[in-house]
C-alpha cells in the first residue's frame, strides 16, 4: 500500500492546484509536493534530485513528474523524462508497462495547467459564477488539451468578459479557487486523466 507520493512540478500554480486536489484522490497515502523556480530550472536540477532517490527510496514510496507541455513536442518532452529516469536507476511507470510496479512516473499538462480547468468547467463556474456555462460546448473550447493561441490567455479572456480579473489574470489566486472545486473523476481533459491514471496506479503499489 502506498504510503508517500513526492510530486516535483515545475511552478507555484501547479502546486496550489495539487494541494487540493490530490487530497480529493488519495485516502491514507501522504504526499509531499516540490517546486521548482520555472520548467528549465526543473529540467536542469531534477536529474540530481532523482539521484538522491535511486539507492534508498522505500517500496511503498512513488514519485510523479508534472510538467507543462507549453511549446514543446510532448513525445520529445517525454523521452527527455523518461531517459532522466533510466539514467539515475529509476523504473518508470512506462518502462514497467501497465499494471506493473514502478518507481516513478512522469506526466505532462497538455498544454498547461489551464486545460486542466476548462476540462472542469463546472469547477471555473463554481469559482466564478459569471462566466458563461456555454463555454464547453463551443468549438474552441470543446477539447481542452487543443484550445489554440495559449490556454491560459484563453482563460484570462474568458474571465475578464465576465468581470473578473480586469488587470489581468492572476494565476495563483486563480488555480486556488477552481481546484477547490475540481472533481476528478469528471475532468474532460485527456492529459489530466493521464495524471490521476498515474497517481492511481501509485496508490495500488
Amino acid at each position: 500500500m502506498l504510503e508517500k507520493i513526492i510530486v516535483y512540478v515545475e511552478e507555484p500554480s501547479m502546486e496550489a492546484t495539487l494541494e487540493c486536489l490530490l487530497p480529493k484522490m488519495m485516502k491514507d497515502a501522504d504526499f509531499e509536493i516540490r517546486r521548482f523556480q520555472c520548467k528549465d530550472d526543473l529540467l536542469k536540477n531534477l536529474p540530481d534530485r532523482l539521484r538522491g532517490y535511486s539507492n534508498w527510496l522505500p517500496r511503498n514510496w512513488a514519485i510523479l513528474v508534472l510538467v507543462d507541455r507549453d511549446d514543446d513536442d510532448c513525445q520529445l518532452l517525454k523521452q527527455t523524462l523518461e531517459e532522466m529516469a533510466e539514467r539515475v536507476g529509476l523504473l518508470s511507470k512506462t518502462r514497467a508497462g501497465d499494471g506493473n510496479r514502478f518507481q516513478i512516473a512522469n506526466r505532462i499538462a497538455v498544454e498547461e495547467l489551464e486545460a486542466w480547468f476548462f476540462g472542469d468547467w463546472a469547477a471555473v463556474q463554481a469559482a466564478y459564477p459569471r462566466v458563461p456555462s456555454t463555454i464547453p460546448q463551443k468549438a474552441a473550447y470543446r477539447e481542452p488539451d487543443a484550445i489554440l493561441g495559449g490556454t491560459w490567455e484563453s482563460l484570462e479572456r474568458i474571465l475578464k468578459r465576465a468581470g473578473y480579473f480586469r488587470t489581468g489574470l492572476r494565476k495563483l489566486e486563480c488555480a486556488r479557487s477552481v481546484a477547490a472545486q475540481m472533481q476528478p473523476g469528471r475532468n474532460t481533459s485527456p492529459s489530466f486523466r493521464a495524471f490521476i491514471g498515474a497517481v492511481s496506479a501509485a496508490a495500488a503499489l
